[in-house]
């Protein structure tokens, strides 16, 4: 498909191939780094395939390419179409993100809601965003098999085109873990065994019994089982457990002052 805009021939990209993902519909963007944002926001929960409605300043945008911080796969295979009915051709199920309800009789989905169908739905899946200033047109929401929207402040609903991207895309990434890890890994300890919480209690105990910490001494069998509760409640692991009688060691060992 071809056709003029300030003397620019645009075209389609070329196809990526299709990852069976939700696609992205950006609808008549107005700023090149917005694009860039978006595609870096796609990117960080997996998401790769962008479609662009009659961007304002033409495509490829070279604003887009430094901001996106990487994202070039997504800029690359992006697609542009004259028409936001054209973009989504295609999609067996469409959805309008807006937090204005314009009156219409569609149903209302959180970001999470729409996550959880467009995971469990067959066929194509497109999300239209609409341009920064002033959101989806009513046309263009009258595409919209149902709506997204979330709970925002009434006396300020402003969210910039990345920020309503990445809304839906983190909820897609907690559904869908094919294309996005965790960056931290949970360091799994084993549970101390019963006997190294026993000589932590001992350690501590006598390291109090020398600071004088048992006083009065009427008080010192009641402490003595509070303290013992603190070891046992938490699940202490074995590094903690090691890691506290170090700390006791030193208290008993000080270093030399320099």
């Amino acid at each position: 498909m071809c056709w003029q805009r300030e003397r620019c021939c645009f075209r389609r990209c070329k196809q990526g191939v299709s990852t069976g993902q939700p696609i992205i519909v950006l609808v008549k963007p107005q700023l090149g780094e917005n694009i860039g944002k978006a595609a870096r926001a796609m990117l960080n929960f997996g998401l790769t395939e962008m479609r662009i409605v009659d961007p304002r300043d033409g495509w490829p945008n070279p604003s887009a390419g430094p901001i996106a911080a990487g994202a070039d796969l997504v800029l690359e295979q992006a697609q542009v179409f004259e028409t936001t009915a054209e973009a989504v051709a295609d999609c067996s199920h469409v959805y309008a993100t807006t937090v204005r309800k314009r009156g219409m009789t569609k149903e209302v989905l959180t970001p999470a809601d729409a996550a959880g169908e467009m995971t469990a739905a067959s066929g194509k899946c497109a999300i239209l965003f609409g341009p920064e200033r002033s959101g989806l047109e009513v046309v263009d929401v009258e595409l919209a098999r149902k709506i997204i929207t979330v709970p925002i402040n009434p006396d300020f609903g402003s969210l910039n085109l990345a920020q309503a991207v990445i809304l839906v895309a983190y909820e897609l990434s907690k559904l869908d873990h094919s294309n996005v890890q965790p960056t931290i890994e949970k360091k799994i300890s084993e549970p101390a065994p019963q006997i190294e919480l026993d000589r932590l209690y001992e350690h501590l105990e006598r390291a109090l019994e020398d600071t004088g910490y048992f006083y009065p001494p009427d008080r010192a069998p009641a402490t003595k089982i509070t303290l013992r509760n603190m070891m046992t409640k938490p699940a202490w692991t074995n590094e903690e457990v090691q890691t506290l009688r170090g700390v006791l060691s030193s208290f008993e060992r000080p270093y030399p002052k320099k």
